[in-house]
C-alpha cells in the first residue's frame, strides 16, 4: 500500500488513527499513566500524579550523579589495585613510615609477611572484567533505563501537565545534583 498518495483532510491533523496517538499537547486531567488503572479522577489525583512525575525525573537525575560517583570509585580501586613484590630490600618497612614513601606497605597472606609497594597505574585503558564491579554496573544501569523509559512513556503521553512535570523535576534534580554528573551525561 503506498502511503504517499494518501492525503489526510485538515481535520485529522490532531491524530492519525493508524498510531491512535495525540500529535499535538492536551490539558486533559484524566490521561490514563502507564496502565488504565492510573487515570486521575480529580484534579488532587491529577495533582498527586505530577508530583509523583516530578519526583521520579529527580530520581533519574540522581542515578544519573550516583553513577557517576560510582564510576569514580571503580576507576580509583581498579588503578589502585597493583602490588609489587620488593624483595632483596630490608628497609622497605621502614621506608613506608617515611612520608615520600607513604605507598609502600606491609601485606600478610596466608601468615606471610611480604613488603609491597602499591603502583598506581598512569594509563588508563580497558579495565579487566570483574563480577564485583561490572555486575553491580550492570543492575544501575538497568534501572537508570527502567526509569527513563517510564518517563519517556509520561512525556509521550503528550499531556502538559505530565511533560512540566518531568521538566521540573528534571531541574530540581539537575540543581540539586548536577554538580556530581560529567558533562557527557548531559
Amino acid at each position: 500500500m503506498d502511503m504517499s498518495s494518501m492525503t489526510s483532510p485538515p481535520s485529522a491533523a490532531a491524530s492519525t488513527p493508524m498510531s491512535g496517538m495525540n500529535s499535538v499537547f492536551y490539558t486533559s486531567t484524566s490521561t490514563p499513566l502507564y496502565s488504565p488503572t492510573w487515570v486521575p479522577t480529580s484534579t488532587g489525583a491529577y495533582a498527586g500524579t505530577c508530583v509523583f512525575l516530578v519526583a521520579l525525573a529527580t530520581i533519574f537525575r540522581v542515578l544519573l550523579a550516583g553513577k557517576h560517583l560510582l564510576e569514580h570509585r571503580w576507576l580509583d580501586r581498579e588503578l589502585n589495585r597493583r602490588y609489587v613484590i620488593v624483595h632483596g630490600k630490608p628497609g622497605v618497612v621502614e621506608a613506608a613510615k617515611a612520608e615520600e614513601a607513604s605507598n609502600a606497605t606491609l601485606v600478610t597472606a596466608r601468615g606471610v609477611e611480604e613488603s609491597v609497594r602499591v603502583v598506581r597505574k598512569r594509563t588508563r585503558g580497558v579495565a579487566p572484567w570483574r563480577l564485583s564491579v561490572d555486575a553491580p554496573r550492570a543492575a544501575y544501569a538497568t534501572v537508570m533505563v527502567g526509569v527513563a523509559y517510564l518517563l519517556m512513556l509520561a512525556v509521550m503521553t503528550m499531556n502538559v501537565g505530565y511533560f512540566l512535570s518531568v521538566l521540573a523535576g528534571t531541574f530540581v534534580g539537575e540543581l540539586a545534583v548536577g554538580r556530581y554528573t560529567e558533562l557527557a551525561e548531559h
